[in-house]
């Protein structure tokens, strides 16, 4: 095909296409539109900065793990440890605190009516689980003033008359009615109790008056002190796995309550100033609100440590922890502490200045 041929065909091609685009143009033939939900608006994107804050903000920083160390110059503060391993617990939560607080921390064990003492010869500046000494508040608290209360600890104390788990199942006349106890005297017996049933104290140094209920409830029972929280634990955890007869002054919180099945004996209910005298008392003990006892020359110039002790709070479940982990899992105290201040932040950062 020769060059002028070809041009006069392109030309031809060229017209011929704009003729069948006009015609069809022309017929009203249209390519079907994209559909939209009209109903519904179009999506919109946030910007940039919107949906950053949006998301969830960051948790605060969950507090370091304890160390109960510090630097130890903020001032003294001397904790009094009772002799039962609740009161041991107390101490080693509230000294590990106090001493990642700055404060030097000093700790002494004392029989519980002596450590009172501590208040007048300044040798005790804190004793967080007081049970109940309304002779010795008279004294140093409302008479010459050496010691002050600082508040319940929040630990609801039961002291009471406890019989194992086997034997209230096996003879229920003798919870249901401490005078059934008298139908039962054999299976009590000792040789230490000779014909009469044993009733085991505790430490004789202990809130008790079980001698004096014996004799005024009329009952066949010779008390028999076991000398230690840790003798009547032992004593009640064999007559337990042993399947042999006990029963003996025992209290909540404490540990082993958790570990075996203990059952309180129904005595008379307590009413107020029905212990009063010792020779006439008749009736159970009283529920205790433990409290904290401080003396008082050293609570006005302890300034954060003093509102420390104060705001000091926790359950029996908290306590019966720590006890339980220094008890049974051959913890140090500070150890034990360790693991519920660590697990615990929410209860002791309350309790902070």
């Amino acid at each position: 095909m020769t060059r002028t041929s070809l041009h006069r065909w392109l030309a031809l091609s060229a017209v011929t296409m704009l003729v069948v685009a006009g015609c069809a143009k022309g017929s009203g033939a249209t390519a079907a539109p994209a559909t939209t939900a009209p109903s519904e608006p179009p999506a919109t994107t946030a910007p940039a900065e919107s949906a950053a804050t949006s998301e969830a903000p960051a948790s605060a920083a969950a507090p370091e793990a304890a160390t109960c160390k510090g630097s130890a110059d903020k001032g003294k503060v001397q904790l009094m440890i009772n002799q039962w391993v609740g009161a041991e617990a107390n101490v080693a939560v509230a000294a590990c605190l106090l001493a990642q607080m700055g404060y030097d921390v000093k700790t002494n064990s004392l029989a519980e009516e002596v450590a009172w003492q501590g208040f007048e010869t300044g040798e005790v500046d804190v004793i967080l689980e007081n049970w109940g000494h309304p002779e010795l508040e008279k004294q140093y608290i409302t008479d010459t003033k050496l010691a002050t209360d600082a508040g319940p600890m929040g630990v609801q104390g039961i002291i009471g008359w406890y019989i194992p788990g086997w034997m209230a199942d096996e003879y229920p006349d003798i919870v249901a009615d401490y005078k059934n106890l008298n139908n039962h005297v054999d299976l009590f017996k000792t040789s230490e109790s000779g014909d009469k049933g044993q009733f085991l104290g505790a430490d004789p140094t202990f809130v008790q008056y079980d001698e004096a209920l014996i004799t005024n409830l009329g009952l066949n029972f010779k008390v028999v002190f076991s000398g230690s929280e840790a003798a009547s634990i032992t004593a009640f955890q064999a007559a337990d796995k042993n399947k042999t007869a006990l029963i003996g002054y025992f209290y909540d919180p404490q540990w082993l309550q958790s570990e075996i099945k203990l059952v309180k004996v129904n005595l008379p209910p307590y009413t107020a100033g029905c212990d009063a005298d010792l020779k006439k008392v008749a009736c159970d003990y009283p529920a205790y609100t433990l409290n904290k006892i401080v003396r008082t020359k050293w609570l006005e110039g302890a300034g954060d440590a003093g509102t420390f002790i104060k705001n000091f709070k926790w359950t029996n479940a908290d306590q019966n922890s720590v006890a339980d982990a220094i008890t049974n899992k051959s913890m140090k105290e500070l150890d034990a502490a360790k693991i519920w201040i660590d697990a615990n932040a929410a209860t002791w950062q309350a309790w902070m200045p």
